[in-house]
C-alpha cells in the first residue's frame, strides 16, 4: 500500500498545472485575436479614410468643391478619425493621392493606407 500511496503524491498537483497551462494558452488565444481584430479594424478605418479624403481632395481639384485638395482631404481625413501624412495633387490629370494614419484600438501602432482619385480614365466616359 504505501507504494500506491507514494505515486499519488508524487503527482499531486499535476492537474493544477496542467489547467494553469490551458488557461494560459486561452488567454493568449484571445489576445491574439483581439489585436488581430483591432489591425483589421484600424486598417479598414484607414483605408475608408484614405478613399474619402482622395474623393474630396479631387472634387475640389476639379472645382467641384471650394477649396485646395489638400486642406479638402485633410478636413475628410479629420471628420473619420484620420491624419493625413502625404497628399500630392496632380494639377494637369485632377488625380489627388493620400496617404492617410487612423490610431488603432489596442495597438501601439497606427494604421495607414494610401488612396488615388481623380476624374474617370478617357475609356469609361462617353462617347463624344
Amino acid at each position: 500500500m504505501s507504494s500506491s500511496s507514494g505515486g499519488f503524491e508524487r503527482d499531486a498537483g499535476a492537474g493544477t498545472v496542467l489547467m494553469l497551462g490551458i488557461a494560459l494558452g486561452t488567454i493568449t488565444l484571445v489576445v491574439a485575436a483581439a489585436l488581430f481584430s483591432a489591425a483589421v479594424v484600424g486598417g479598414a478605418r484607414a483605408g475608408t479614410a484614405a478613399n474619402l479624403a482622395a474623393l474630396a481632395g479631387a472634387d475640389a481639384l476639379r472645382g467641384l468643391r471650394a477649396g485646395d485638395a489638400c486642406a479638402v482631404a485633410a478636413a475628410v481625413a479629420a471628420r473619420n478619425r484620420a491624419e493625413v501624412a502625404l497628399c500630392t495633387p496632380e494639377q494637369e490629370e485632377g488625380i489627388v493621392t493620400v496617404t492617410v494614419y487612423a490610431s488603432a484600438p489596442l495597438l501601439p501602432w497606427r494604421a495607414s493606407a494610401e488612396a488615388r482619385a481623380g476624374p474617370p480614365q478617357s475609356h469609361f466616359r462617353g462617347p463624344g
